[in-house]
């Protein structure tokens, strides 16, 4: 997730995406809900066992984080959802956590970090997990949000900027397959060191924040963390489109515009341009979904090496 700029009553800016707005939405409650796994897991997480307690919790970190950035996954509690665990590719996510040595997962924009969590509870190793988000605020937050602390909980809070070089350069894709020498990710101060050594990577309605070009340079950025051993995974969720090109919506009163490929380009995109052709297996689905009346078209995807 990137930060939000904030240029008048009218316009908000995420990334690369403008929000047009009458004026800032205010927080509203009646947004906010819980499926029963998401209630469940939270639970589990915070130790908080009543409903209106956990709802009253969560209202208030929300609130906190919406100070500092008004982004619309805040106002509609999409922040909530656990998106990666309905990822097709989430067993093999876990199974690369039990079965590859000191395999690391990065869920990446992550906001608070739920998918890093979630992970975690379901037994991908907390100690080799990073969250990496541009907001540092949103990373202290998921402290509260979890009721944890940086003692309690042994996995990588990161902050950082993708498009900085100085945090994550480009580098081509690692061509040795031999497993990489465990690496301490308590030290890190940016993604850098983790060239070629990443098992399994989560971008979760990332890509369609950026401009066509800053897309291709976050997935060629990516590709040069991916660990070369077959299975090494790339995924997310994003909008798309049948065609490629400019997509526009209007959910809650705020117009926005963005970028979003269709199936052919992003697989075209990663086998072929990105990774060299046949290296690479990569699965795309596109659904239709309600965002609060409203039908978007997204894309699952993931990207494997062979």
């Amino acid at each position: 997730m990137e930060a939000a700029a904030i240029h008048d009553d009218s316009t908000t800016l995420l990334a690369d995406v403008t929000f047009q707005t009458v004026s800032i939405p205010t927080v509203d409650i009646s947004l906010y809900g819980l499926s029963l796994e998401e209630a469940a897991f939270f639970k589990a997480q915070t130790g908080i066992d009543n409903d209106e307690d956990l709802k009253r919790h969560i209202l208030e970190v929300q609130a906190k984080a919406y100070k500092i950035a008004p982004y619309p996954c805040i106002h509609g509690f999409v922040f909530l959802r656990l998106n990666i665990s309905s990822h097709p590719v989430y067993e093999h996510i876990l199974k690369l956590g039990r079965e590859r040595p000191d395999a690391v997962l990065l869920d990446l924009g992550c906001c608070f970090g739920v998918d890093a969590r979630k992970a975690a509870a379901d037994g991908f190793p907390a100690k080799n997990i990073i969250a990496s988000d541009i907001i540092n605020e949103f990373l202290e937050l998921s402290h509260e949000l979890f009721r944890t602390t940086p003692t309690s909980y042994p996995g990588c809070l990161l902050p950082g900027d993708v498009f900085d070089p100085e945090f994550l350069s480009i580098a081509a894709p690692p061509k040795d397959v031999s497993p990489a020498p465990a690496i301490d990710l308590s030290s890190l101060k940016s993604l850098n060191p983790l060239h070629g050594r990443i098992s399994a990577i989560n971008a979760t309605r990332l890509f369609h924040l950026f401009t066509e070009e800053k897309q291709v340079h976050l997935a060629k950025a990516l590709a040069g963390l991916l660990s070369a051993q077959p299975g090494s995974v790339v995924c997310g969720y994003q909008v798309g489109t049948l065609e490629k090109g400019m997509v526009t919506a209007n959910i809650s009163g705020s117009e926005h515009q963005l970028f979003a490929h269709s199936l052919k380009t992003w697989t075209s995109l990663w086998d072929g341009e990105v990774f060299e052709k046949g290296s690479v297996k990569v699965e795309t689905e596109l659904k239709e979904v309600a965002i609060r009346e409203v039908q978007l078209l997204m894309m699952g995807w993931s990207v494997v090496r062979l």
